[in-house]
């Protein structure tokens, strides 16, 4: 009975402080919809205004007034061609580093992973402006694929090593190339992680914000870009900011909760060696 009641205990405190942390992490999304949904005076008053009438008029600002359907597309047009490209490139170097165990590559994987993106930026703008790039879908798609590649080989690679050499060489048997069984029979097999790859090279594309603020331009400004140009030296229209920051976080969260199982089940499923 002791036994019981100690464990029913620790059940009730591990799932208060899981709520706690869970609520400290909500909070500041919800506080960000909250001030979307006031006027400027109501977001500036000395005392948080809890009880209010909420209002539309950031959002049909943020939309009407300041292209951001045009931002989100050229967003949606860098986040997914550096996911295709990545994805193009990162599986066959994914299972080319599985198959004959290049571990050093790997290591080189996880260092790109693990260098700061602001490293790159230097190199990428010299590139780009004696290429005369600036500005261009091309430098953002490229200078994207330094988050994407690394991302999309780390992932696929323990996807690559679970599947059994003896489906290939069985393939070769019958006449098939090489290149055949890896279309045909190994990425069908690694469907699973292709897609929760996909999602998250997606998802930090969308995301990032330095690439897009440093080499892009007027034509190719994306939405995180767009929030930061809502700031200024002088009044700030707090309800615009975070309507703006409202909008831009929707998407993933829709796209996040509505294929969670599928990345869960995809990194587990990577993860565990048969």
């Amino acid at each position: 009975m002791s036994g019981g009641r100690e464990s029913s205990l620790r059940d009730l405190v591990l799932n208060v402080l899981l709520g706690l942390i869970i609520l400290a992490m909500l909070f500041p999304f919800v506080w960000m919809i909250l001030m979307s949904l006031k006027t400027q005076v109501q977001n500036t008053a000395p005392t948080p205004v809890w009880l209010f009438t909420p209002v539309l008029d950031n959002y049909r600002n943020v939309i009407e007034r300041n292209d951001f359907l045009v931002f989100t597309k050229n967003s949606l047009i860098v986040a997914v061609a550096a996911t295709f490209i990545g994805m193009v490139l990162g599986l066959p170097a994914a299972y080319a580093i599985a198959r004959f165990k290049q571990r050093g590559l790997s290591l080189w994987i996880l260092i790109s992973r693990i260098i700061p993106y602001i490293t790159f930026l230097l190199p990428l703008f010299l590139a780009f402006t004696r290429l005369n790039l600036i500005g261009s879908f091309t430098a953002l798609i490229t200078s994207h694929l330094i988050i994407t590649l690394p991302l999309i080989v780390w992932i696929t690679i323990a996807f690559f090593e679970d599947i059994p050499t003896d489906l290939e060489e069985a393939a070769l048997v019958d006449g098939s190339s090489r290149a055949g069984a890896f279309v045909r029979i190994i990425l069908p097999l690694v469907a699973p992680g292709m897609v929760t790859a996909g999602i998250l090279a997606m998802i930090f594309s969308w995301n990032q914000f330095l690439f897009s603020l440093i080499l892009g331009g007027p034509a190719t400004k994306t939405v995180p870009v767009a929030v930061f140009n809502f700031l200024s030296y002088g009044s700030q229209d707090y309800g615009a900011i975070a309507a703006a920051a409202v909008l831009i976080t929707l998407p993933i969260i829709v796209l996040s909760l509505t294929v969670q199982r599928y990345i869960v089940k995809g990194l587990t499923a990577g993860g565990v060696k048969g």
